[in-house]
């Protein structure tokens, strides 16, 4: 006697995937408040909106809004007429916060106006909370960075911390992500924020076309150290620009302190005072760090064995990568592939772990 309920399921599994409904864009609203630098608010239209999947379709439907649906000047006096009200943060899946130089009482811990306080309130539990450069004072003083790591503009760093103390502050990265909560610098850590929650989201090769559109590095080296307020390093002595690119190409081979002095044609201290004012970091940090984005793009790209991976990436062995990766990003490479790996070939995960 043949078995129906066994033929029906077979011929559920077997459905044609072209059937499938493709997954609705993810929805991000941007709050436009009073005195929002036009710059900073076009940011997330400009980045997420570069994105679209294999077929052309946009992952990510943007939307500009207002905390009482009526329009707000900008800081160049141009007038912003938004698309949507309070409504849009509260089916959004991402609520990204521009800066604001409209409300100097939140410089000094000072309350949210009724109005933005309540649009602030209507998100959904979960929603994923962006801001860039000062949007973070809009969710500092709503209470969403208590007790979290954040940042902002170097130069705001000290009235910030003064204001909310409860806040972990790190001027000195240019984004921090913590999850469900992400913060950014100044002006231009926008787009590098953006492009980093695209990566997250989608995978590096995503991201990588992201920022071929919109004509900017896919990741920019360093944070905010190498941009604030110092003594400009002597005229006479050679930038490390070159010594950097041309490590770039030699990731896989062991580059010594004295090996990327001797290229730079210094000596190891002035090359590393002068690696240190140019970038922000020691030459081991970013060669580290280097190497790991490398090892990332090779993980994501490629079905490359992890011991492999680690070679390529001058990280040694697959045990090194583990250890660097776990300090670095909290994962493991195998798990790190299997959440990003969009664009390796088809087929089953190597074995080398």
């Amino acid at each position: 006697m043949s078995a129906p309920t066994e033929t029906a399921t077979v011929h559920d599994d077997e459905r044609d995937e072209r059937n499938v409904r493709p997954a609705p864009p993810h929805r991000v609203a941007v709050l436009a408040l009073p005195g929002v630098p036009a710059f900073e608010l076009g940011i997330p239209s400009r980045v997420f909106g570069s994105v679209a999947d294999a077929e052309g379709r946009p992952l990510y439907e943007v939307t500009v809004c207002t905390a009482d649906s009526g329009p707000v000047l900008s800081d160049a006096g141009l007038t912003v007429h938004p698309v949507a009200g309070p409504e849009a943060l509260a089916t959004a899946d991402t609520v990204v916060i521009p800066p604001t130089h409209a409300m100097p009482k939140l410089g000094r811990g000072g309350p949210l106006p009724p109005e933005v306080k309540a649009a602030i309130a209507g998100i959904r539990p979960g929603t994923r909370l962006v801001s860039i450069c000062s949007g973070s004072y809009v969710l500092a003083a709503a209470g969403l960075l208590d007790g979290r790591p954040a940042t902002t503009h170097w130069h705001l760093a000290p009235e910030f911390r003064e204001a909310y103390p409860a806040v972990k502050l790190d001027e000195e990265v240019l984004f921090v992500d913590d999850g469900d909560v992400l913060t950014s610098a100044g002006a231009a850590a926008g787009v590098d924020l953006c492009l980093h929650m695209i990566r997250r989201d989608h995978g590096a090769a995503v991201a990588n076309r992201a920022a071929r559109i919109c004509v900017v590095p896919p990741w920019r080296d360093g944070g905010q150290a190498q941009f604030i307020d110092r003594p400009v390093p002597e005229p006479t002595l050679a930038g490390t620009t070159a010594t950097r690119a041309w490590a770039l190409e030699h990731l896989a081979e062991p580059l010594t302190l004295a090996r990327l002095a001797e290229h730079a044609r210094m000596s190891l201290r002035s090359f590393s005072r002068r690696f240190r004012d140019e970038v922000g970091m020691t030459p081991v940090q970013w060669l580290t760090a280097q190497r790991l984005e490398l090892a990332k793009q090779l993980l994501e790209t490629t079905d490359l064995p992890i011991d492999l991976v680690a070679h390529r990436a001058g990280l040694g062995s697959g045990n090194s990568l583990r250890a660097h990766m776990r300090t670095a990003f909290g994962v493991s490479p195998a798990a790190y592939r299997r959440a990003f790996a969009t664009g390796a070939p088809a087929g089953r995960e190597p074995s080398a772990r």
